[in-house]
């Protein structure tokens, strides 16, 4: 699996302008082979951290040059960040835990 986290900041006065891209972005990132899943959220300072999950290299390079979010990654560039950090990741280990599956097991 690979896992983009993005961390972001925002020009003064534009936010609801992006968060209607990210919308945009959100959809076609959905209908992508090897889409896995996205989360976003807003800092308490401020900060926008959105954490994004493809299947391959190739599903998320595939993301990254879709013509729209080429586009996109531009405007961001021209007029929504005041600054960001890309991180792209491959996933070492991964583990889940859930209390219900948990507590049924010791039945």
């Amino acid at each position: 699996m690979i896992v983009t986290v993005f961390r972001s900041r925002l020009m003064p006065g534009v936010q609801d302008e992006y968060l209607a891209l990210v919308e945009r972005m959100r959809e076609i990132a959905e209908n992508m082979p090897g889409y896995i899943s996205h989360k976003g959220f807003f800092a308490d300072d401020g900060e926008r951290v959105t954490i994004v999950e493809f299947e391959s290299e190739d599903a998320q390079r595939a993301w990254r040059m879709h013509p729209e979010h080429v586009e996109a990654q531009r405007q961001g560039r021209l007029k929504y960040y005041s600054g960001f950090d890309l991180q792209v990741c491959t996933v070492l280990h991964e583990s889940h835990f859930e209390r219900e599956a948990y507590a049924g097991a010791g039945s």
